[in-house]
């Protein structure tokens, strides 16, 4: 992973836990539940970006990977 993706990847991981915590702190009632949303939420994001770069070239698209 070049520099410049892992501060990205950084910068967006500690947005979304301040947010969470701000979310969590005014509308929830616990700061704690609101980081507990946001770590959530950037887990999801980081996987749903890490699944996306699997498409390269010499990938068998039609492949769903059942196949044994």
């Amino acid at each position: 992973m070049s520099d410049v993706k892992r501060m990205w990847l950084l910068l967006r991981t500690v947005a979304i836990l301040v947010v969470g915590g701000i979310i969590g702190a005014a509308y929830l009632g616990s700061v704690w539940l609101g980081l507990l949303l946001g770590f959530l939420v950037s887990l999801g994001l980081f996987l749903a970006f890490e699944a996306r770069k699997g498409g390269g070239p010499g990938h068998d698209e039609y492949d769903d990977g059942a196949r044994l």
